[in-house]
């Protein structure tokens, strides 16, 4: 019997048990939760995210086999760096394992006291959005760059913007003498 692994549709129980490997290099513009902005970098052309999964069945203490899915994942994503508002670049690399089970109530039990996500088997897994997930989770809160590429100002004021409300504002006893020139 053939199986078609397509990752949007991916057989998660028969992928582990056949111990198979997926990879892939999809643009991260298909992740629309990603980058829903569109930021883009100057001269920067379409953006990869290079992924692989492997499928595997180690046994557990009672000797039957759990599937497992590892996942590694490569990318770097447009961030507005927080600093300086600038666009910057936060390169990622993913490592995570996932063990799968067979309903919703073993995987919140096992959850709790497993280090690794627990997950329920599907016959139609979509592994694009585990990874777009991923990605997600990885994404740092603060993005910045190490250095950035303009100067920071460190302050709230500036010196014309200052000048320029000096210069607009209007002495009120001069607002008193216009009325007394209309009577």
């Amino acid at each position: 019997m053939t199986h078609d692994y397509a990752p949007h549709a991916l057989d998660i129980a028969a992928f582990c048990k056949a111990q198979l490997s997926l990879t892939g290099d999809n643009e991260l513009i298909e992740y629309a939760r990603v980058n829903p902005e569109g930021i883009a970098l100057d001269g920067g052309g379409a953006q990869l995210v290079c992924w692989r999964a492997q499928g595997r069945t180690p046994k557990d203490a009672a000797g039957r086999d759990e599937l497992w899915l590892d996942l590694h994942i490569e990318t770097a994503v447009p961030q507005i760096c927080q600093r300086c508002l600038q666009p910057a670049m936060v390169a990622l690399e993913i490592d995570r394992s996932f063990r799968f089970v067979a309903d919703e109530q073993m995987a919140a039990t096992l959850d709790d006291v497993s280090d690794h996500d627990v997950l329920v088997i599907s016959r139609r897994f979509d592994l694009h959005e585990l990874i777009e997930d991923e990605i997600l989770m990885a994404l740092p809160l603060v993005p910045r760059h190490e250095v950035c590429p303009v100067q920071v100002r460190w302050t709230v004021e500036d010196a014309d913007y200052e000048r320029a409300q000096k210069e607009s504002k209007r002495n009120p006893f001069a607002a008193l003498g216009d009325l007394k020139k209309k009577d």
